[in-house]
């Protein structure tokens, strides 16, 4: 059973058609991903699907009972609790129960009660339901997600209304991911995570038992959790099983069978056309009619229309000069703001010509200013680097704050080259800018257009040394899969800063991994980046493992091979005096637990809990050890 499906769904504003003829289901435990072109009405989609918004036609169904979680692409958190106390509103049940708990010992606590035994066995079964529904964990499970959605614990006291947008982004994310709902619905959900973030999410995700619905651009995400994608056209929307790539594969196959489809059904109407034309009025009038009667059907019933493509960018990229074999050198480079805490320490570096190098790392540690170092946009803060010859660089800046605002994007473009008005308007117009939209003001422009235009400008640009900060962001699929394409035949070198995997895995050469205060350079791919990684990572468990290893050896060869019976003797007396000890300070607690559950003191008791625990564990190990001597 489906846990949500739609009918004939038809949404218009006015007398525009957003979408129409949507008949779609979600099982249960799928995961699928919704593409398709920027404005083509998939968040409205979204929204309507879970009952936010109304649709102009059809059905909705959803499962009895059926919990929804929705992150937006633009979510507002008002409350006023912080970040950690937003966090715990997903445990209340737990919480209530956590005191229940304390008040129940406060009873127990209490002398000659006629129903203790009765309370006893309440107080066990409750603490066995408490903790099988993680009540011992739950702010663990907090700590885990925050700290994979790349929250701090400084961060964990900030009030909600003090984030930014990309941080209320996360902390929705992180509740819903800590709520479990039946069906997960996310608008965009990677756009504001970086590498580290989204991989520890997709690992999240591939073991999620809900369903999930995700509007993405992230190509790698999709390929490492999806399983189906739904494509939105203007038509309605297909259906294709499998990840991404996948996807990319199946629906090249189907539009070449469509297009042959096509082409040998308009073959057959010409060739029956021609019949019945000659054969009208002649002897062989019956046949030709019969023939004009099954063609009207064909034509009324079963007439295939040529396969629509969308309207993409045109984006060429040349460059006007050849630049010297070395394009960028760097010496004990140090980039940053404050000498006193520099952000990125470089090693020293040679970019060479036609190399595509991709600069990855966390958000917030300096990738940006680094660029802006190399363009001498930013003074060092040690060191030098130094450009090529015959270098021309052209910048692509993430927040596009190179455009001028008081401009319209006809006159943004005509300041990079003076050309007539005519090709200025054909040029835009490969990049979607469509008549009167070349007179627009910047201003007015969303994310994706901005992004379009500063594109179209370094184009024109004719650099041959293109350094982007995150030239994808805000850009649909077929959009990123043409710069994909126009960057692999770019004839110049490119420094990339991206959080794009997808882009990073098909282009790089090199790998520029910066982390907090310091860089290395991998050369090679990024997928050898990541196998490189993976077996640093190996090594390291392997070595941790190897010194605990031989730590518990020695432990036991001392109990049991290397000790004289003198020695076994006074170990033997060692740990019966510090079972002894042990066992003290286990009365101990338990008194001080009785106290702190009397009084409920909620967190003393948790505290004491630990502390039971590890002293507990403490006297197991020593009993072992005194069972094993003493035999």
């Amino acid at each position: 059973m489906a846990v949500l499906s739609v009918n004939n769904l038809a949404k218009s504003f006015g007398a525009d058609d957003i979408f129409e003829g949507i008949s779609v289901e979600i099982p249960h435990g799928a995961k699928i991903a919704l593409v398709g072109s920027n404005g083509i009405g998939k968040t409205t989609l979204l929204e309507i699907m879970i009952k936010l918004e109304p649709p102009s036609a059809g059905t909705i169904m959803h499962m009895k009972n059926l919990t929804i979680g929705y992150l937006p692409q633009r979510p507002t958190l008002n409350a006023d609790r912080t970040l950690w106390d937003e966090m715990l509103t997903v445990f209340a049940n737990l919480r209530k129960r956590e005191a229940e708990l304390a008040d129940l010992a406060h009873q127990m606590a209490a002398t000659a009660r006629a129903d203790l035994d009765k309370l006893v066995a309440r107080y066990g079964e409750m603490q066995r339901q408490f903790e099988d529904d993680g009540g011992y964990s739950y702010e663990t499970r907090i700590r885990q997600v925050l700290t994979g959605l790349g929250f701090d614990q400084d961060d964990y006291q900030l009030p909600l209304p003090h984030l930014s947008g990309g941080q209320q982004t996360r902390a929705l994310l992180a509740r819903l991911l800590l709520e479990s709902p039946d069906l997960l619905v996310m608008d965009e959900p990677t756009n504001h995570l970086d590498i580290n973030a989204v991989e520890w999410l997709e690992s999240f995700l591939k073991t999620w038992h809900g369903a999930l619905l995700v509007v993405s651009h992230d190509r790698y995400f999709m390929d490492n959790v999806i399983t189906t994608i739904w494509e939105m056209a203007w038509g309605g929307i297909e259906i294709y099983r499998g990840n991404y790539s996948h996807y990319v594969q199946q629906r090249q196959a189907r539009y070449e069978r469509r297009i042959k489809e096509y082409e040998a059904q308009q073959a057959f109407i010409a060739k029956e056309e021609d019949y019945i034309k000659r054969n009208i009025a002649g002897q062989n009038t019956t046949q030709a009619k019969g023939r004009l009667r099954r063609l009207e059907r064909l034509k009324r019933d079963r007439l295939l229309y040529k396969p629509r493509t969308e309207h993409n960018i045109n984006i060429k990229l040349d460059a006007d000069l050849r630049s010297g074999n070395k394009v960028l050198m760097t010496y004990d480079l140090v980039a940053g703001y404050d000498p006193a805490e520099p952000l990125v320490h470089v090693p020293d570096i040679t970019l060479w010509r036609q190399e595509i190098a991709a600069m990855i790392g966390p958000n917030g540690v300096g990738k940006t200013t680094l660029l802006k170092t190399l363009l001498n946009e930013l003074p060092p803060l040690a060191g030098a680097s130094r450009l090529g010859a015959a270098v021309q660089p052209g910048y692509f800046a993430q927040a596009h704050e190179r455009l001028n605002e008081a401009n319209s994007v006809l006159d943004e473009l005509l300041e990079v080259r003076n050309l007539p008005i005519s090709e200025a308007r054909n040029y835009l117009a490969s990049f979607l800018f469509m008549g009167d939209d070349v007179f627009r003001p910047i201003n007015t422009l969303s994310g994706g257009e901005r992004g379009r235009l500063a594109l179209a400008k370094l184009a024109l640009d004719g650099a041959n040394f293109l350094l982007l900060d995150e030239p994808t962001n805000h850009l649909d699929i077929p959009s990123q899969e043409i710069l994909q394409d126009v960057l692999a035949a770019f004839n110049g070198t490119v420094l990339l800063v991206s959080h794009d995997r997808y882009l990073i895995d098909a282009l790089a050469t090199q790998i520029w991994d910066v982390q907090p205060s310091k860089m290395t350079v991998f050369e090679g791919t990024y997928r050898a980046f990541l196998q490189s990684r993976e077996i640093q990572r190996e090594h390291e468990r392997s070595a941790q493992t190897t010194a605990t290893d031989t730590t518990e050896k020695k432990r036991e060869n001392g109990r049991q091979d290397g000790l004289t019976p003198y020695q076994r003797q006074r170990r033997i007396e060692t740990l019966e005096k510090r079972i002894h000890e042990l066992e003290v300070e286990l009365g101990k607690i338990t008194n001080q637990l009785e106290v702190a559950s009397a009084g409920g003191a909620v967190d003393r008791v948790r505290e004491l809990g630990a502390a039971y625990a590890a002293a507990e564990t403490a006297l197991d190990d020593a009993m072992h050890e005194w069972t094993t001597l003493a035999d």
